[in-house]
């Protein structure tokens, strides 16, 4: 039997490199001007939720510009966040939640696949979860699929891990 070559396509986050962003913004922050006396602050809740506090709208997005500064200097891609709406909080302060998308959703990872077979390439993609498998015999059209999924603009931030030949 013929060897298959396969790669995965996943959309993760490092959390360690966010926490450090989130510490590296903080620390900022604490020595800028623009906050002195501020109540902005930003923190983890929970896995996949962070929670921006500051005095006012104008704070909130400095304090945001901020820390995506800090995200993308740690490799992290502003695509994997989704803003809420900017809510008043208590103490006169505005609160904002950010989600972070780990894993690729159903409807996506569907288009994905669906690229990949209009491109008439001989792989088979398959959704496992929260990835898509693609695998092929030849490891050049396996490259030609990366290629052809990089130079695509999706809403979402994309991966390819577990190359590998069995």
């Amino acid at each position: 039997m013929a060897a298959q070559n396969t790669f995965d396509i996943v959309s993760k986050i490092d959390m360690q490199e966010v926490d450090n962003a989130i510490n590296q913004a903080m620390k900022e922050v604490t020595t800028r001007f623009d906050f002195k006396g501020s109540k902005s602050k930003i923190f983890l809740e929970g896995k996949d939720k962070l929670i921006l506090i500051s005095d006012d709208e104008f704070k909130l997005k400095s304090l945001n510009d901020v820390f995506q500064q800090k995200l993308v200097k740690r490799g992290i891609s502003l695509k994997s966040l989704s803003y809420h709406k900017a809510v008043p909080s208590a103490n006169s302060t505005v609160r904002q939640e950010v989600d972070l998308q780990q894993g690729i959703a159903t409807e996506k990872a569907k288009d994905v696949v669906r690229i990949i077979k209009d491109s008439k390439l001989k792989v088979q993609a398959s959704i496992n979860g929260d990835f898509v498998r693609v695998s092929g015999k030849d490891r050049d059209t396996l490259q030609e699929v990366i290629k052809m999924l990089k130079a695509r603009d999706f809403d979402f931030d994309m991966q390819f891990t577990n190359y590998r030949s069995q």
